[in-house]
């Protein structure tokens, strides 16, 4: 990659996920490496300890208390903030520093993190002294100049992380950064690649100004759109608001999570009765609460639960369309409690048996890599059990998790629920656990447990009686079906997006890593959780059409060639292709052995090396 092409795509660069902070490191590397301006002059080499005075901090003893609280600036890790240090988060005393092994240092030392941040840098903005987490280096002025050696240790961070050891706490020795290698240009080639070095320093920041005000345009945009999509009244105003947004996609979502706004505005809708044409018959609401009340008898007279007490409908200021009717849960469902922890079991028969915890429910789904096992008595087994089809709804914790409901489909064997767990069954088959989910799992359900929950510093829970009290819509059977398929299929289409802007923001990060490496020969280090391998190809290589396949050639790659005046950057073609990296490379490969593409130039197509496994 050359100047030229990288100014082209610049702006894929810089709208990759961390693309600015990549901008700076290509800044910072193309600086150490003179290629930033033109070299005046031949490059000595020197190692890191010989271009200064180097030492460490450390801590006076924490039991005087005469020893802090000074006028001495002491600085920890985290008052490092790669730039120019101007406060401190403690200070000692004189006595604090004659007695520790603290050393007083002048405005204009540079700072490096030995310990958990390595490589965490700051330039003293005043006279102060550190703690034994940090080194410190006073550069000789004949030989460098602190700004310049600021920057070639920004430029290598990552090489000096790969060489900390530690597992709990990463940390380096002054020996190890006394031994890396520098090759310094004159003094006065160190000053106009400082100052080259700050002028385009300040040029990423507007850029990152520019990028954050954009974002925030981008925010208002989407809000502004999904408020017109949930004020919808009816399905002809919610299908005009939601072509508008399909057609604004790229305009509207930049991340995966921003869909989840639509998600959620989705499922209010589907809960307030918009989502499809209301249906003519009203829900037998009379049939659901008979067969609740014999299921709760059933409980009663088998011991698996006790005479609750009676219970009303909360109170609600929302309206639902006039066919459906609106009934306190309680009167469509069997609430039971979980088994409590710790209970006294001795002299009785006993098992062990999973459960679920606040943790293992979620929103729609069950988390159970981290199932745990409680003992209960043999008599107590049938109350507590799980069984498919039941509504699993937490009774609290953060206040985000009050009220989450999920459908158990089974799985585990002798399953119970803790009594932070709340279990519901709902007999009739005129009312779907599906729908009680989704009304649960939504806004309506969300704004209802949030009001009624007991809350303290970001925590929340409901009670039995104010889940029981909960005032739950309900259409007629055949109009849930349908609501729960149309937001099915919404939800499905929500996913694609999200798919493709996962995608998307995988490419331009990628694309950002391969320009640095490309421009500067060194590999910076990827996200663990970057979704796609980097393509074989440099990703903005052209792609050309060569002899044309037949219409039952097994050509995908030539096909969209052709329907793309025949040429497509390699980026470009890999995307429509829709595949796997590797799947993408191994057809490329078939297609140019059979001549329907041509064989791309060594110039602009170039095969990676496979890295060994570690490296």
């Amino acid at each position: 990659m050359d100047a030229q092409q990288f100014i082209a795509e610049f702006g894929h660069f810089v709208d990759a996920p961390g693309g600015l902070e990549k901008l700076r490191i290509l800044v910072l590397q193309l600086a150490v490496q003179g290629k930033l301006l033109k070299q005046t002059g031949p490059r000595q080499s020197y190692l890191l300890g010989d271009v200064g005075k180097w030492g460490s901090g450390g801590t006076p003893a924490k039991t005087h208390g005469e020893y802090y609280n000074g006028d001495i600036p002491w600085l920890v890790i985290g008052d490092l903030n790669d730039g120019l240090v101007t406060s401190a988060s403690s200070s000692i005393t004189l006595k604090g520093l004659e007695s520790s092994s603290a050393k007083l240092v002048p405005p204009g030392t540079l700072f490096i993190g030995m310990y958990g941040s390595i490589g965490k840098l700051g330039i003293a903005g005043m006279a102060c002294a550190t703690n034994q987490a940090i080194a410190h280096c006073i550069a000789d002025e004949a030989i460098a100049l602190t700004r310049y050696l600021f920057i070639f240790i920004r430029a290598n961070r990552d090489h000096l992380f790969s060489q900390g050891k530690g597992l709990a706490q990463q940390n380096i020795s002054q020996t190890i950064l006394k031994a890396q290698q520098i090759e310094l240009p004159y003094v006065t080639e160190q000053e106009q690649i400082v100052a080259k070095v700050d002028e385009l320093m300040a040029i990423c920041d507007q850029l990152e100004k520019q990028h954050k005000d954009r974002r925030k345009l981008q925010n208002a945009l989407r809000q502004s759109t999904l408020q017109a999509l949930a004020n919808a009244q009816s399905p002809h105003e919610l299908r005009a608001s939601w072509q508008r947004m399909q057609a604004n996609i790229g305009r509207l979502f930049l991340e995966p999570a921003d869909v989840d706004d639509a998600i959620a505005g989705l499922k209010s809708l589907a809960v307030r009765g918009v989502l499809v044409e209301a249906g003519r018959s009203a829900p037998d609401v009379a049939r659901v609460k008979t067969e609740c009340s014999v299921l709760r008898s059933g409980y009663i007279a088998g011991g698996l639960m006790r005479r609750q007490k009676l219970v009303s409908m909360a109170e609600s200021d929302l309206t639902y369309p006039e066919h459906w009717a609106v009934a306190a849960f309680d009167e469509v469902a069997v609430v039971i409690g979980g088994v409590t922890k710790g209970r006294d079991l001795r002299g009785k028969q006993v098992e062990v048996c999973p459960y679920l915890s606040v943790a293992n429910v979620q929103r729609g789904y069950f988390e159970l890599e981290s199932l745990k096992s409680i003992e209960i008595s043999h008599d107590e087994l049938p109350k507590y059990l799980v069984h498919q089809g039941d509504l699993l709804i937490t009774e609290g914790g953060d206040w985000d998790k009050v009220g989450r409901t999920a459908i158990w489909r089974g799985g585990v064997e002798n399953c119970l629920h803790q009594n932070h767990v709340f279990k519901a069954r709902v007999p009739s088959e005129q009312l779907l656990a599906e729908w009680v989910e989704l009304v649960f799992n939504s806004g309506v359900g969300r704004d209802y447990f949030a009001g009624a929950s007991k809350q303290t510093t970001n925590l929340a829970s409901i009670n039995m009686t104010q889940l029981r009290s909960f005032p739950l819509p309900i259409p007629p059977l055949e109009e849930q079906r349908r609501i729960l398929e149309s937001l099915g299929a919404l939800n499905d289409l929500c996913d694609e997006w999200r798919r493709q802007l996962a995608h998307e923001r995988d490419l331009a990060s990628l694309f950002a890593a391969a320009s640095v490496s490309a421009l500067t020969g060194i590999n910076i280090k990827q996200d663990e959780d970057t979704a796609v391998k980097a393509p074989q190809i440099e990703l903005i290589a052209p792609i050309r059409i060569g002899t044309l396949p037949d219409v039952k050639d097994q050509a995908p790659l030539a096909a969209m060639l052709a329907r793309h005046q025949g040429e497509m950057l390699a980026r470009d073609l890999w995307h429509r292709f829709g595949g796997e990296i590797d799947a993408f490379y191994a057809q490329l490969k078939s297609e140019v052995a059979h001549g329907w593409i041509t064989e791309p130039a060594v110039a602009e197509v170039r095969a990676k090396p496979v890295e060994a496994a570690g490296t």
